[in-house]
Protein backbone atom coordinates (compact mmCIF):
# COMPACT_ATOMS: atom_id res chain seq x y z
CA UNK A 1 0.00 0.00 0.00
CA UNK A 2 1.52 3.50 -0.63
CA UNK A 3 2.80 5.20 1.61
CA UNK A 4 5.15 2.16 2.91
CA UNK A 5 7.93 0.93 1.66
CA UNK A 6 7.97 -2.59 3.70
CA UNK A 7 9.91 -4.42 0.96
CA UNK A 8 10.17 -2.85 -2.25
CA UNK A 9 6.58 -2.41 -3.25
CA UNK A 10 5.63 0.17 -5.91
CA UNK A 11 6.40 3.90 -5.54
CA UNK A 12 2.45 5.48 -4.60
CA UNK A 13 2.96 8.18 -6.62
CA UNK A 14 4.76 6.63 -9.71
CA UNK A 15 3.09 6.12 -12.49
CA UNK A 16 2.64 2.38 -13.72
CA UNK A 17 5.53 2.44 -16.27
CA UNK A 18 7.39 4.30 -13.95
CA UNK A 19 7.25 2.20 -10.66
CA UNK A 20 10.03 1.58 -7.96
CA UNK A 21 10.15 -2.01 -9.36
CA UNK A 22 12.65 -0.31 -12.39
CA UNK A 23 13.80 2.65 -10.99
CA UNK A 24 17.49 0.82 -10.64
CA UNK A 25 17.02 -0.71 -14.23
CA UNK A 26 16.23 3.01 -15.34
CA UNK A 27 19.17 4.58 -13.65
CA UNK A 28 21.55 1.72 -14.89
CA UNK A 29 21.04 2.48 -18.49
CA UNK A 30 20.62 -0.79 -19.05
CA UNK A 31 18.82 -2.55 -22.50
CA UNK A 32 15.20 -3.47 -20.94
CA UNK A 33 14.55 -7.45 -20.93
CA UNK A 34 11.74 -9.11 -20.92
CA UNK A 35 10.82 -8.50 -17.63
CA UNK A 36 10.27 -4.97 -18.64
CA UNK A 37 7.71 -5.30 -20.75
CA UNK A 38 5.74 -7.70 -18.75
CA UNK A 39 6.18 -5.54 -15.75
CA UNK A 40 4.56 -2.61 -17.49
CA UNK A 41 1.59 -4.62 -18.63
CA UNK A 42 0.70 -6.19 -15.44
CA UNK A 43 0.45 -2.78 -13.97
CA UNK A 44 -1.42 -1.16 -17.07
CA UNK A 45 -4.30 -3.90 -16.27
CA UNK A 46 -3.32 -3.74 -12.13
CA UNK A 47 -4.62 -0.16 -11.98
CA UNK A 48 -7.93 -0.95 -14.52
CA UNK A 49 -8.88 -3.34 -11.87
CA UNK A 50 -8.22 -1.03 -9.59
CA UNK A 51 -10.51 1.51 -11.18
CA UNK A 52 -13.03 -1.32 -10.85
CA UNK A 53 -12.31 -2.57 -7.40
CA UNK A 54 -13.36 1.41 -6.01
CA UNK A 55 -16.63 1.67 -8.21
CA UNK A 56 -17.79 -1.83 -6.32
CA UNK A 57 -16.69 0.28 -2.35
CA UNK A 58 -13.25 -1.73 -2.00
CA UNK A 59 -10.69 -0.42 0.17
CA UNK A 60 -7.24 -0.84 0.52
CA UNK A 61 -6.93 -2.40 4.13
CA UNK A 62 -10.26 -4.86 2.60
CA UNK A 63 -7.65 -5.84 -0.04
CA UNK A 64 -5.14 -6.50 2.24
CA UNK A 65 -7.06 -8.63 4.46
CA UNK A 66 -8.45 -10.66 2.50
CA UNK A 67 -4.80 -10.99 0.70
CA UNK A 68 -3.51 -12.41 3.40
CA UNK A 69 -6.57 -14.58 4.24
CA UNK A 70 -5.90 -16.24 0.71
CA UNK A 71 -2.63 -16.59 1.84
CA UNK A 72 -3.54 -18.69 5.76
CA UNK A 73 -6.05 -20.95 3.02
CA UNK A 74 -2.28 -21.54 0.52
CA UNK A 75 -0.62 -22.40 3.86
CA UNK A 76 -3.45 -25.05 5.09
CA UNK A 77 -2.88 -26.42 1.63
CA UNK A 78 0.80 -27.04 2.12
CA UNK A 79 -0.13 -28.27 5.34
CA UNK A 80 -1.81 -30.93 3.88
CA UNK A 81 0.34 -31.54 0.86
CA UNK A 82 3.71 -29.58 0.61
CA UNK A 83 5.35 -32.43 -0.65
CA UNK A 84 2.76 -34.26 -3.29
CA UNK A 85 3.12 -33.66 -6.68
CA UNK A 86 0.80 -32.57 -8.93
CA UNK A 87 -1.07 -34.73 -11.03
CA UNK A 88 -0.36 -33.14 -13.99
CA UNK A 89 3.18 -32.84 -13.61
CA UNK A 90 4.27 -36.52 -12.31
CA UNK A 91 7.83 -37.00 -12.59
CA UNK A 92 7.17 -40.11 -10.81
CA UNK A 93 8.02 -41.71 -7.15
CA UNK A 94 6.83 -39.76 -3.97
CA UNK A 95 2.55 -38.79 -2.59
CA UNK A 96 0.29 -37.68 -5.71
CA UNK A 97 -2.22 -34.93 -4.82
CA UNK A 98 -4.16 -31.94 -5.31
CA UNK A 99 -3.59 -30.00 -2.66
CA UNK A 100 0.09 -27.79 -4.15
CA UNK A 101 -2.39 -26.77 -7.01
CA UNK A 102 -4.49 -25.60 -4.69
CA UNK A 103 -2.27 -23.97 -2.74
CA UNK A 104 -0.76 -21.95 -6.39
CA UNK A 105 -4.49 -20.72 -7.30
CA UNK A 106 -4.41 -19.82 -3.33
CA UNK A 107 -1.41 -17.49 -3.81
CA UNK A 108 -1.88 -16.77 -7.35
CA UNK A 109 -5.03 -14.58 -5.94
CA UNK A 110 -3.07 -13.39 -2.97
CA UNK A 111 -0.72 -11.62 -5.03
CA UNK A 112 -3.26 -10.46 -7.22
CA UNK A 113 -4.42 -8.93 -4.07
CA UNK A 114 -0.56 -7.43 -2.55
CA UNK A 115 -1.00 -5.39 -6.21
CA UNK A 116 -4.17 -4.42 -5.84
CA UNK A 117 -4.56 -2.81 -2.35
CA UNK A 118 -1.59 -0.14 -3.27
CA UNK A 119 -3.17 0.60 -6.45
CA UNK A 120 -6.83 0.77 -4.68
CA UNK A 121 -5.23 3.53 -2.16
CA UNK A 122 -3.30 5.16 -5.18
CA UNK A 123 -5.84 5.61 -7.43
CA UNK A 124 -8.81 6.16 -5.02
CA UNK A 125 -6.33 8.31 -2.88
CA UNK A 126 -6.89 6.79 0.02
CA UNK A 127 -3.56 6.62 1.20
CA UNK A 128 -2.81 5.82 5.03
CA UNK A 129 -0.21 5.58 7.38
CA UNK A 130 -2.05 3.07 9.25
CA UNK A 131 -2.94 1.19 6.54
CA UNK A 132 1.04 1.31 5.36
CA UNK A 133 1.84 -0.91 8.92
CA UNK A 134 -1.36 -3.01 8.21
CA UNK A 135 -0.13 -4.02 4.53
CA UNK A 136 3.75 -4.16 6.04
CA UNK A 137 2.84 -5.92 8.86
CA UNK A 138 0.63 -8.84 7.21
CA UNK A 139 3.16 -9.31 4.62
CA UNK A 140 5.02 -10.62 7.17
CA UNK A 141 2.45 -12.89 8.56
CA UNK A 142 2.11 -14.43 4.89
CA UNK A 143 4.96 -14.97 4.69
CA UNK A 144 5.42 -17.03 8.34
CA UNK A 145 2.37 -18.29 6.99
CA UNK A 146 3.24 -20.23 3.85
CA UNK A 147 6.44 -21.88 5.45
CA UNK A 148 4.93 -22.22 8.60
CA UNK A 149 2.27 -24.74 6.82
CA UNK A 150 5.03 -26.66 5.04
CA UNK A 151 7.32 -26.92 8.24
CA UNK A 152 3.99 -28.43 9.73
CA UNK A 153 3.44 -30.66 6.96
CA UNK A 154 6.79 -32.33 7.32
CA UNK A 155 6.66 -32.82 11.21
CA UNK A 156 3.28 -34.73 10.53
CA UNK A 157 4.25 -37.14 8.06
CA UNK A 158 4.31 -40.78 9.02
CA UNK A 159 7.93 -40.31 8.99
CA UNK A 160 8.43 -37.12 9.82
CA UNK A 161 11.67 -35.26 7.63
CA UNK A 162 13.86 -33.81 9.46
CA UNK A 163 15.77 -31.81 6.49
CA UNK A 164 12.65 -29.68 4.87
CA UNK A 165 11.28 -28.98 8.71
CA UNK A 166 14.98 -27.31 8.88
CA UNK A 167 14.92 -25.81 5.67
CA UNK A 168 10.93 -24.42 6.25
CA UNK A 169 12.43 -22.31 9.61
CA UNK A 170 15.06 -21.61 7.56
CA UNK A 171 13.21 -20.21 4.61
CA UNK A 172 11.22 -18.15 7.62
CA UNK A 173 13.74 -16.67 9.11
CA UNK A 174 15.39 -15.76 5.77
CA UNK A 175 12.27 -13.64 4.64
CA UNK A 176 11.81 -11.75 7.80
CA UNK A 177 15.13 -10.49 7.73
CA UNK A 178 15.47 -9.59 4.37
CA UNK A 179 12.76 -7.33 5.31
CA UNK A 180 13.99 -6.34 8.25
CA UNK A 181 17.45 -4.88 7.12
CA UNK A 182 15.97 -2.93 4.60
CA UNK A 183 13.79 -1.40 6.78
CA UNK A 184 16.34 -0.88 9.96
CA UNK A 185 18.84 0.34 6.78
CA UNK A 186 16.73 2.93 5.62
CA UNK A 187 16.40 4.62 9.09
CA UNK A 188 20.39 6.07 7.73
CA UNK A 189 20.50 5.60 4.49
CA UNK A 190 18.35 6.23 1.52
CA UNK A 191 17.54 2.94 0.35
CA UNK A 192 18.53 -0.45 0.42
CA UNK A 193 16.99 -2.21 -2.51
CA UNK A 194 19.52 -4.95 -2.95
CA UNK A 195 19.71 -8.25 -3.84
CA UNK A 196 18.07 -10.44 -6.16
CA UNK A 197 14.93 -12.25 -3.84
CA UNK A 198 12.66 -8.96 -3.11
CA UNK A 199 9.39 -10.11 -1.93
CA UNK A 200 8.31 -10.39 -5.34
CA UNK A 201 10.72 -12.65 -6.93
CA UNK A 202 9.92 -15.24 -3.59
CA UNK A 203 6.78 -15.05 -3.96
CA UNK A 204 6.86 -15.98 -7.71
CA UNK A 205 8.82 -18.93 -6.35
CA UNK A 206 5.99 -20.14 -4.19
CA UNK A 207 3.62 -19.91 -6.66
CA UNK A 208 5.50 -21.76 -9.52
CA UNK A 209 6.59 -24.58 -6.98
CA UNK A 210 3.21 -24.62 -5.39
CA UNK A 211 2.25 -25.03 -9.70
CA UNK A 212 4.28 -27.52 -10.89
CA UNK A 213 4.26 -29.93 -7.37
CA UNK A 214 7.94 -29.48 -5.79
CA UNK A 215 7.78 -27.03 -3.00
CA UNK A 216 10.34 -29.27 -1.64
CA UNK A 217 13.07 -27.48 -4.27
CA UNK A 218 12.11 -24.45 -3.43
CA UNK A 219 12.60 -24.73 0.25
CA UNK A 220 16.28 -25.66 -0.55
CA UNK A 221 16.07 -23.11 -2.90
CA UNK A 222 14.47 -20.43 -0.41
CA UNK A 223 16.94 -21.58 2.40
CA UNK A 224 20.26 -21.61 0.55
CA UNK A 225 20.19 -18.51 -2.23
CA UNK A 226 18.39 -16.20 0.07
CA UNK A 227 20.83 -16.25 2.29
CA UNK A 228 22.56 -14.56 -0.39
CA UNK A 229 20.45 -11.63 -0.39
CA UNK A 230 20.77 -11.29 3.20
CA UNK A 231 24.72 -11.23 3.22
CA UNK A 232 24.19 -8.58 0.00
CA UNK A 233 21.74 -6.26 2.13
CA UNK A 234 23.81 -6.68 5.13
CA UNK A 235 27.19 -5.98 3.78
CA UNK A 236 25.89 -2.95 1.56
CA UNK A 237 23.99 -1.37 4.10
CA UNK A 238 27.05 -1.22 6.73
CA UNK A 239 29.01 -0.66 3.69
CA UNK A 240 26.68 2.45 2.90
CA UNK A 241 26.27 3.70 6.20
CA UNK A 242 29.69 3.73 7.06
CA UNK A 243 30.64 5.76 3.98
CA UNK A 244 27.89 8.21 5.11
CA UNK A 245 29.52 8.80 8.20
CA UNK A 246 32.60 9.52 6.71
CA UNK A 247 31.03 11.77 4.15
CA UNK A 248 32.69 9.12 1.07
CA UNK A 249 30.33 8.13 -1.61
CA UNK A 250 27.27 5.08 -1.22
CA UNK A 251 29.05 1.61 -2.48
CA UNK A 252 28.18 0.47 -6.02
CA UNK A 253 24.70 -1.27 -5.93
CA UNK A 254 24.95 -2.99 -8.97
CA UNK A 255 27.77 -5.18 -10.47
CA UNK A 256 31.42 -4.14 -10.00
CA UNK A 257 33.84 -3.22 -12.33
CA UNK A 258 36.03 -5.78 -14.42
CA UNK A 259 35.72 -9.10 -15.28
CA UNK A 260 34.05 -9.72 -11.77
CA UNK A 261 31.41 -7.96 -12.95
CA UNK A 262 30.67 -9.61 -15.67
CA UNK A 263 29.59 -13.08 -13.46
CA UNK A 264 27.36 -10.95 -11.16
CA UNK A 265 24.28 -11.08 -13.48
CA UNK A 266 22.09 -11.15 -10.17
CA UNK A 267 23.09 -7.70 -9.32
CA UNK A 268 21.95 -6.33 -12.38
CA UNK A 269 18.32 -4.98 -11.89
CA UNK A 270 15.25 -5.96 -12.41
CA UNK A 271 13.89 -5.40 -16.09
CA UNK A 272 17.25 -5.64 -17.41
CA UNK A 273 18.13 -8.49 -20.02
CA UNK A 274 20.75 -9.87 -16.83
CA UNK A 275 17.72 -10.12 -14.84
CA UNK A 276 15.78 -12.30 -17.33
CA UNK A 277 18.53 -14.64 -17.36
CA UNK A 278 18.85 -15.24 -13.65
CA UNK A 279 15.03 -15.51 -12.64
CA UNK A 280 15.10 -17.95 -16.27
CA UNK A 281 17.52 -20.31 -14.56
CA UNK A 282 15.72 -20.20 -11.11
CA UNK A 283 12.39 -21.09 -12.53
CA UNK A 284 13.90 -23.82 -14.35
CA UNK A 285 15.40 -25.05 -11.34
CA UNK A 286 12.18 -25.11 -9.50
CA UNK A 287 10.27 -27.17 -12.32
CA UNK A 288 13.45 -29.33 -13.85
CA UNK A 289 15.97 -30.12 -10.97
CA UNK A 290 13.34 -32.79 -8.78
CA UNK A 291 12.94 -34.63 -11.96
CA UNK A 292 16.66 -35.41 -12.08
CA UNK A 293 17.17 -35.66 -8.57
CA UNK A 294 14.31 -37.31 -6.56
CA UNK A 295 15.50 -36.14 -3.18
CA UNK A 296 14.39 -32.67 -4.55
CA UNK A 297 10.88 -34.05 -4.31
CA UNK A 298 11.06 -35.44 -0.84
CA UNK A 299 11.56 -38.76 -2.14
CA UNK A 300 13.85 -41.10 -1.95
CA UNK A 301 16.55 -42.76 -0.10
CA UNK A 302 18.37 -39.00 0.44
CA UNK A 303 15.40 -37.11 0.82
CA UNK A 304 16.34 -36.58 4.49
CA UNK A 305 19.89 -36.00 4.47
CA UNK A 306 20.29 -33.73 7.73
CA UNK A 307 18.75 -36.97 10.13
CA UNK A 308 20.89 -39.64 8.23
CA UNK A 309 24.08 -37.09 9.23
CA UNK A 310 22.87 -36.75 12.89
CA UNK A 311 22.61 -40.65 13.24
CA UNK A 312 18.67 -40.70 13.30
Amino acid sequence: MPGKQPDDNTDSTAKPSQSKHFKAWRESGKAAGASKTIGDSIAAARDDVARFLIKLGATPNRVTLVGFLLTVAAAYCLARGASQQVPYFNSGGGPIGWWPALAAVALFLAGACDMLDGAVARVGRLTSRAGALLDSSLDRFSDIAVYLGCFLHFALLDQPNLTYQTLAVIAIGSAVVISYIKARAEDFIDDCTVGYWLRGERCAAVLIGCACGHMPAVLWQMSLSCGLTVWRRLTYSYQAITAADAGRPAPHRGPVPGWLGRLQLYRHPRGSIPYDFVTGANIAFIIFAPCIWPALRGVGPHADPLRQWLGG
